[in-house]
């Protein structure tokens, strides 16, 4: 077969202060950056979804036929301008025909400035050139906001089972097993979609710990019986109405598909209680920390989730600094603090200096400010660096001018380009050594965990000042199903909606 494929990832928070430019999906932001035509293949060997696609493609004698690949760092709307582009050389392309089949590497939690449901809106566009009998298969993050469009429109939809995400090259690999069915088959599966009624914290998804790794583990055991099924817990800050965790599966008949999804949805409603999560304050993550690094021979973690980039934070708040700061920590580190002009003043001091500088708090977050005051520069680079921990081995990564800051006992990574820290070699392009620090602070959720958790005494989440709520309840939602419970256990918007009147 001839399959055209392509990608374009977007984790939308739309309550996040930068938006997502088309700049932003040429240089990925921790993604890989921008690729078009050919240039699409050599991510085969990258833990990208199309990676396992176009794997399993060459194997089987198929000619992929690549268009783009795009994906940016999590954040507000991606830009209409950005949309555009990039949506628009995938339909330019499928218009163009000469091809068997598609296979679209996509997020699922995409909202652009004019658009709530990007994917959704992709998936009409191409099915509008298409027609209805052309096999189409989509990859998706665990993440996504899976609509009602999405599943109506693709043959098949398959979601990551892991988070952090380890999974991609292999999910890529069951899009294309589904594609392969699907072909088989003839015609599109039965499918069926249960939505869940409440949100759930981004913290309360990792798959290292209960209950998502049970809910995941009987997740494969009733895939026995069906083609495929999928959980995607939601990004829970994307504000229209269809946001939120959904199952879905697929199977030769409907009977089939309706009783393995029913058995989950009701699964994960009985256990709503396991789903919520506790959060530390800066000062209560700051005392523990020093308290269990004392005696211990490896860093104690603390997880900046508010500000982690990978949810749409811009990674320049300061408030772990300053509870680290107000409790006078030693050998913590701090990373990455995106401060291009931090990291450019250290770079033209040079290193041994003393500079004086506001650094990070440049997102007018309520509750932070930059910090002043004095730093020496310890470390300088050109932030260029290659991932090595199990997300993205073996990709290049590109940081910008980078800089090692040290205030009192904390060093502090300030980078000129943004990105969540999800591999060690983060903090070793700024000159600092994971392993031999008492103390450190991710901004980032969860996705550290798959390289930092092997190096970690204990791992603690604290509840600093950043863009991404912790705790959906706290947002100030406008276009949220007002039926949906806005945490586990937690009241409908609508009723938050009436208490407040």
């Amino acid at each position: 077969m001839k399959i055209l494929i392509a990608g374009f990832q977007h984790e939308t928070n739309t309550f996040a202060p930068t938006k997502a430019s088309y700049q932003s999906f040429i240089q990925g932001e921790g993604f890989p950056p921008m690729a078009h035509g050919d240039d699409v293949l050599k991510l085969r060997d990258v833990n990208v979804p199309i990676g396992g696609f176009i794997q399993w493609a060459e194997a089987q004698g198929h000619e992929p036929i690549p268009v783009i690949w795009a994906g940016a760092s999590a954040s507000a709307h991606v830009t209409q301008d950005a949309y555009e582009r990039i949506a628009g050389a995938i339909v330019d392309r499928v218009q163009a025909g000469g091809f068997d089949a598609i296979y679209l590497d996509l997020h699922g939690a995409m909202v652009a400035e004019h658009l709530d449901d990007g994917e959704g809106e992709l998936l009409a566009r191409v099915r509008n050139i298409v027609g209805d009998a052309m096999p189409l298969v989509v990859s998706l993050d665990l993440h996504a906001n899976v609509t009602a469009r999405m599943v109506e429109l693709a043959d098949a939809l398959v979601a990551y089972r892991t988070y952090p995400h380890v999974d991609m090259a292999e999910t890529g690999l069951r899009a294309a097993h589904l594609l392969a069915k699907r072909i088989e088959h003839g015609k599109p599966f039965a499918r069926a979609m249960r939505r869940i009624p409440f949100l759930i914290p981004v913290n309360g998804m990792c798959t290292l710990v209960e209950p998502a790794r049970g809910m995941y583990a009987m997740l494969e055991t009733l895939e026995k019986d069906v083609v495929s099924l999928s959980f995607a817990p939601g990004f829970p800050a994307s504000d229209f109405d269809e946001c939120g965790p959904v199952f879905w599966g697929y199977a030769l008949d409907g009977e089939a598909a309706d009783f393995a999804v029913d058995k989950l949805y009701t699964q994960l409603v009985d256990e709503e209680a396991r789903w919520n999560v506790p959060f530390l304050s800066p000062d209560e993550a700051a005392r523990e920390a020093i308290d269990a690094s004392r005696d211990a021979g490896k860093p104690v973690i603390i997880a900046d989730t508010q500000d982690n980039p990978g949810v749409g934070g811009d990674s320049n708040t300061m408030g772990m600094v300053r509870a680290l700061l107000r409790h006078d920590a030693r050998d913590a580190a701090v990373g990455v603090i995106w401060d291009e002009k931090a990291a450019h003043a250290a770079h033209r001091a040079g290193v041994g200096a003393r500079i004086r500088i506001a650094l990070g708090g440049g997102s007018n977050v309520p509750g932070d400010a930059p910090l002043e005051g004095e730093f020496e520069v310890e470390y300088l680079s050109d932030g260029r660096f290659r991932f090595d921990g199990p997300m993205l081995n073996g990709m290049s990564g590109e940081l910008g001018p980078t800089a090692c800051l040290r205030i009192g006992g904390v060093r502090i990574a300030v980078s000129s380009i943004k990105m969540q820290v999800f591999d060690r070699n983060l903090f070793r392009v700024a000159g600092i050594e994971p392993e031999r620090m008492k103390i450190l602070v991710n901004k980032s959720s969860v996705h550290f965990r798959a390289d930092f958790e092997p190096i970690a005494e204990r791992v603690l989440v604290a509840k600093a000042p950043g863009s991404m709520a912790a705790d959906p309840a706290d947002l100030p939602w406008r276009n949220l199903d007002s039926r949906m419970r806005v945490r586990p256990l937690g009241p409908t918007l609508a009723e938050l909606r009436a208490s407040a009147a």
